[in-house]
């Protein structure tokens, strides 16, 4: 991504906001995992949409006013003791090229220049970028820095940007677009690895090396999120991260598995007979999932409300699941399809975008993803792949990672 993109994006928020606001929003800050280890730093992924820095303890802050709007960046200074241990802090010059920002000032600075700015602009409103999930803590950089304000400046009002923000990360960019097809290459080559090395009694963390190995020889050297590879029984716990059961032989191994690249991130699942070669009752219930999947990416187009694609989905699959002998009436869909079948990507792999009320439309990208889980007959697996909506239709972004029976056959041949 270049500087244009993340002005852009600025732009496009300012747009949003009334006249005299404020808005601040925080990079974040690291999390102490043990004694004096810390956990990796992630930067909140809606400050890196605005500036593509993905440096710690960052701050930016845009005033809007009657002649446009006013932007500050401010950055760690240099530490050469610090970055001894830690390595090289981002540099100004280098800040302003990634970001398109002119004005980058440190980090020690910007309590002055809020103070400041709310005195000699007279701040009523303030944005931050809040956000919460009710069945988990999630105490964040923008958490403190509205207690900060609350407790200074009281008289400020304070609201969420969040809601701008999703509805501005909804439509990708061509720039976002290109980043997704290059990640997804990368993920066909880790894919594929784990197809072509698999064997009975390969354990899942094996699985995973393979998949690993094969992102760092492009310089990936973390996947886009935690991966998910499982065998066997354990493919019936949607979210498994475990990596410790073994492929036995008749096992479906099943990864949903992603790059993130230009921080764009893919979302691919796919499910394959660990000795290569399906049974009939697995040909039998993937080419369910592969029907389906072929008549969505033949039927999306512009104009389709989005909450409709899971039961558009759901309906389709049943009935192939019916006509497989699997399913007698709609009401037991619920025994082998147990998720949604379509949720977007882009900066997050389940993407803070908001879709309430909204057609398809072109630059949305978002699974295409069927699961079928049949417990008795111990199979189970999902075919996800990744759809951009176009002006006309639609087009699979990951249609070369192997998704026929034949195709994965040929690939473990």
């Amino acid at each position: 991504m270049k500087a244009d993109f993340y002005k852009e994006n600025r732009r496009a928020f300012m747009e949003k906001v009334e006249t005299g606001t404020l808005s601040v929003f925080m990079s974040g800050e690291l999390l102490r995992k043990s004694a004096d280890d810390d956990y990796p730093f992630y930067a909140n992924r809606n400050f890196v949409y605005l500036t593509g820095i993905e440096q710690r303890d960052s701050i930016l802050m845009l005033y809007k006013n009657a002649e446009g709007y006013k932007e500050i960046l401010f950055i760690l200074p240099s530490d050469m003791m610090a970055e001894r241990w830690t390595g090289e802090r981002i540099r100004p010059e280098i800040a302003a090229e990634i970001s398109g920002i002119e004005n980058i000032q440190y980090y020690d600075e910007w309590n002055m220049q809020l103070a400041s700015m709310i005195q000699k602009e007279k701040v009523q409103t303030i944005y931050l970028d809040l956000d919460h999930k009710s069945d988990r803590r999630n105490w964040n950089s923008a958490d403190w820095m509205k207690q900060y304000i609350e407790t200074g400046y009281p008289q400020i009002e304070i609201r969420n940007a969040l809601p701008i923000l999703k509805k501005l990360r909804l439509i990708k960019k061509d720039c976002e677009i290109k980043a997704l097809e290059h990640a997804e290459k990368i993920t066909r080559d880790g894919i594929v690895a784990m197809m072509e090395h698999s064997k009975p009694g390969m354990y899942e963390y094996q699985y995973k090396a393979e998949y690993d190995y094969a992102l760092a020889q492009h310089g990936v050297l973390e996947p886009g999120f935690t991966s998910i590879i499982s065998a066997g029984k354990n493919n019936f716990c949607i979210h498994y991260y475990g990596y410790m059961g073994q492929a036995k032989a008749g096992d479906i191994v099943l990864n949903d598995v992603g790059v993130r690249w230009g921080h764009m991130v893919t979302d691919v699942s796919r499910g394959w007979p660990c000795d290569g070669k399906y049974t009939e009752k697995q040909k039998l219930l993937f080419e369910c999932a592969y029907r389906t999947s072929q008549h969505m990416f033949d039927i999306l187009k512009p104009g389709i409300p989005m909450k409709e694609v899971d039961l558009i989905i759901r309906k389709y699959n049943y009935e192939q699941l019916k006509e497989a002998g699997v399913c007698k009436s709609y009401e037991e869909i619920g025994k082998y399809m147990w998720h949604g079948g379509a949720h977007h990507i882009g900066f997050d792999v389940h993407d803070m975008v908001d879709v309430e009320g909204v057609l398809t439309q072109p630059g949305m990208v978002f699974c295409v993803d069927i699961g079928i889980y049949h417990e008795e007959w111990g199979i189970g697996f999902r075919l996800e792949d990744n759809c951009l909506i176009t002006d006309s239709g639609c087009r699979n972004l990951s249609e070369d990672i192997p998704r026929t029976v034949e195709d994965i056959e040929a690939i473990m041949s």
